[in-house]
């Protein structure tokens, strides 16, 4: 476009060359990860897609995560998991090259080591350990909440979070006696009590504008909505990493088949971060393209600009092209 001075102004977008895509393996091999990260980073552009993700005790690859990293894209797959996979794609190693931006969910480890290498390479949203609040009225199925408040507290890390937050006391108890109940059938019961006894939370606020408003200050990962009017309570909701609308809205749709990557911020990141999108395996750089007739538009501003700051050269590097041309 053209500016006030009409010199022509803009941005250009180019791919990463080479990225690093962290997949877990290691509890739950999350096949879906990598259909959710590496696919969005081919579409972008970027000519290396670097996977790392963890084997299990035997020191294999789970067959499925690795058919889909193949398939999805990936041009180089390391056996490595945890936070020395994180620093060995920010640092590179005598066999992995390091690369510009890394990418993917993790544990609290995996985004320790993210936060601590931020700088070496440009780091994603910070997904860590997953999160599901969900927003309640009296109208919600007890047991779909009960259903969905396990399946997140599922993957096994112990450090999963996971909130009912509800104004109605029925509803909470309710919640409380459908846990009790379903726990028991499940295969990784010990590892659902162990996040439950951790971070489970059933939360009965005064009403449903404190129940919002405690929602957009813990920043879920996942939030669902089971609520009269849900689409407006939504409206409301500016800090979830993703939100699930109504009682056939599972959260699990959104890990598997629903379409937005089910990377997304975790920790209470979600005040600041969004959920994994193409744009992000891209960086933007500004173009400026100024002539003789747009710079002398320009020129009083900048020798103004100059004079306040007091940074004689900066006026100078200006004025001297209308002086010798």
């Amino acid at each position: 476009m053209r500016n006030s001075h009409g010199a022509t102004v803009g941005e250009k977008f180019d791919p990463f060359s080479r990225v690093g895509i962290y997949i877990p393996g290691g509890m739950a091999p999350l096949v879906s990860t990598a259909l959710m990260t590496i696919p969005l980073a081919r579409v972008a552009g970027c000519r290396e897609i670097v996977v790392c993700t963890p084997c299990d005790r035997n020191g294999q690859l789970n067959p499925a995560l690795l058919y889909a990293a193949r398939s999805a894209g990936a041009t180089e797959i390391y056996r490595v998991g945890g936070a020395q996979a994180i620093a060995a794609l920010a640092l590179g190693t005598e066999t992995i090259r390091p690369v510009q931006k890394i990418f993917g969910p993790g544990n609290a480890y995996v985004v320790a080591a993210k936060r601590l290498l931020f700088g070496y390479a440009a780091m994603d949203l910070l997904p860590g350990p997953s999160e599901l609040l969900v927003l309640a009225d009296d109208t919600a199925n007890p047991a779909f909440i009960a259903a969905d408040l396990l399946a997140q507290a599922e993957h096994g890390s112990g450090h999963e979070r996971v909130w009912l937050v509800t104004p109605s006391l029925k509803v909470l108890r309710a919640v409380q006696r459908e846990l009790a109940r379903q726990l028991p059938k499940l295969t990784r019961r010990e590892l659902v009590e162990r996040a439950l006894h951790a971070n489970g939370w059933l939360i009965q606020a005064a009403d449903m504008p404190s129940c919002v408003d405690l929602a957009n200050r813990l920043a879920p990962e996942h939030m669902e909505i089971f609520c009269r009017r849900a689409s407006n309570l939504a409206k409301q909701i500016t800090t979830a990493g993703a939100i699930f609308l109504g009682e056939f809205s599972p959260t699990v749709l959104g890990d598997y088949v629903a379409g937005p990557s089910h990377t997304l911020p975790a920790g209470g990141t979600g005040a600041a971060f969004a959920g994994l999108t193409v744009d992000q395996f891209q960086r933007r750089t500004s173009i400026v393209a100024y002539d003789k007739a747009s710079l002398k538009k320009a020129l009083k501003t900048v020798q103004k600009f100059a004079e306040w700051e007091g940074l004689q050269a900066h006026g100078r590097s200006a004025e001297i092209r209308l002086r010798k041309s």
